[in-house]
């Protein structure tokens, strides 16, 4: 991303003056990118068991209240601001968005300063949303809230700084992270590890079953997370005017396509079935593993990387099992893996021809941008999971982490959130059920276990009513 600021005042060149065209664009990529939040809400939502349904959809949603102000008092300053040392960037007249006059242009670019940071600013959003997938179930609203303003303030700011800000030392030192590979994808996946030593199991892992209780919420939430990467990934560019945005547009595309045909046959010959979860898991695998190669590799690059990711990230959603930790909705199987799959396979299928003259090793490279994208993996994903544990370890000892056991079994919604999604009552339907309290604690009710194999078991026994309207 073309780092600095330039006003119009300055006498640039006529290829430097704002472009209401590339602004649009950048306007309407940035509501793309936006709409991904919720997108990301119910593709998790879906996946919860319904007792915790509402609350997987704020932990998500509330990311747009709390990081959109952070990001307006100091984050767009921290992260995007002039360079100190490398580590942090700072300008007084980006606290609060002031001083930025309406011709500043960013960079090299020809948009505004203004929608470069909230381009940049919905990156900031979606990021510690992605964490709270591995937490479901189990965690207070409070503290929840409370870890995202400082993981943000203390994790996300520096390292987007590093990636994509003028002077950050991974930008100086040529790593090659298109749309968020290492700031978005490994950042949220390692810290999602960290807080998960913090946090502990669910109360049943690996004994009560924990299935998705709305696969066509998830199907909706993934549909909604490609839509809006068209966005995230090809308005990374700034611009339309060289045709680097297009290529990322395709490539977006392609890997997503890949990965899910990848993931679907590795699930077929290992469990026998092509399921919709594995269909819409392995296109977010695809997305999450080409944003920081999208704009550095062609399409054939690009199917390369969505098949290998696909394959790669359904092998790691297994490890939790063998492993003993408790990642509710594989958030480390997918976009930490998938974030690491992406960063890597650029070394080897940059082309050299897009983004950069960067070359990968299968284009006569060598390994020598192999190892710039390895420092970039390993640096992202060790200062995110060492500060994100101890950020974890703070907030849980100022106020416990995690809900009450009691709490935890009656269902998060209710306890959280005085709310249920579902009126299982019945009314205003065609039919009302009154259905033994018995019959709603066996396994397969509400979600839970496996499916009811007769009426008794649905709790249309003999001893339940059944009105019909």
């Amino acid at each position: 991303m073309p780092p600095g600021i330039q006003t119009l005042a300055d006498g640039l060149a006529a290829d430097a003056a704002l472009s209401p065209a590339d602004t649009g664009f950048m306007l309407l990529c940035s509501a793309l990118v936006m709409v991904m939040t919720p997108g990301l809400a119910f593709f998790y939502g879906g996946m919860v068991r319904v007792k915790s349904v509402l609350n997987m959809l704020m932990m998500s949603f509330v990311s747009l209240g709390i990081v959109t102000v952070l990001w307006v008092l100091y984050g767009f300053g921290l992260a995007f601001g002039t360079d100190r040392g490398g580590l942090i960037g700072w300008r007084g007249d980006f606290a609060g968005l002031g001083g930025i006059g309406l011709t500043e242009l960013w960079g090299t670019s020809t948009i505004p300063v203004y929608v470069f940071a909230v381009f940049q600013l919905m990156f900031a959003v979606l990021t510690p949303a992605l964490i709270s997938g591995a937490l479901a179930d189990r965690v207070k609203f409070t503290a929840w809230a409370l870890f995202t303003a400082l993981w943000v303030t203390v994790v996300y700011f520096p390292v987007a700084h590093w990636v994509w800000g003028e002077g950050g030392w991974l930008f100086r030192l040529g790593v090659i992270d298109f749309a968020g590979g290492t700031a978005v994808h490994i950042n949220a996946g390692a810290a999602a590890l960290g807080v998960l030593l913090v946090v502990g199991r669910r109360i049943g892992f690996r004994k009560d079953p924990m299935r998705p209780h709305n696969l066509p919420l998830v199907m909706l939430g993934a549909g909604l997370l490609w839509f809006g990467w068209f966005g995230f990934n090809s308005g990374s560019w700034l611009g339309n005017g060289d045709g680097v945005g297009a290529v990322a547009f395709v490539n977006t595309q392609v890997a997503a396509a890949a990965a899910m045909l990848g993931w679907l046959a590795y699930e077929k010959l290992r469990h026998g079935a092509f399921t919709t979860l594995g269909a819409a898991s392995g296109a977010v695998a695809g997305l999450v593993a080409i944003t920081p190669a999208c704009g550095a590799v062609s399409p054939l690059g690009a199917l390369a990387v969505g098949v290998i990711a696909g394959i790669l990230c359904a092998l790691a959603v297994g490890l939790k099992y063998k492993l003993g930790y408790d990642d509710s909705l594989d958030v480390i199987g997918v976009h930490l893996v998938g974030g690491i799959a992406g960063s890597l396979l650029v070394g080897l299928f940059a082309t050299g021809g897009v983004q950069s003259p960067a070359r990968g090793l299968f284009y006569g490279g060598g390994l020598g941008q192999f190892g710039k994208q390895t420092l970039g993996v390993a640096a992202v994903l060790l200062y995110s999971f060492v500060v994100s544990h101890l950020l974890a370890k703070g907030v849980d000892r100022l106020m416990g982490f995690r809900v009450a056991e009691d709490e935890e079994i009656t269902g998060v919604d209710r306890t959280a959130h005085a709310e249920t999604a579902y009126d299982f009552t019945g009314a205003g339907g065609g039919a009302v059920h009154r259905v033994p309290a018995v019959a709603l604690g066996t396994p397969g009710a509400l979600g839970g276990g496996p499916a009811p194999t007769n009426e008794a078991e649905r709790g249309l026994g003999p001893d339940t009513e059944r009105v019909d309207a």
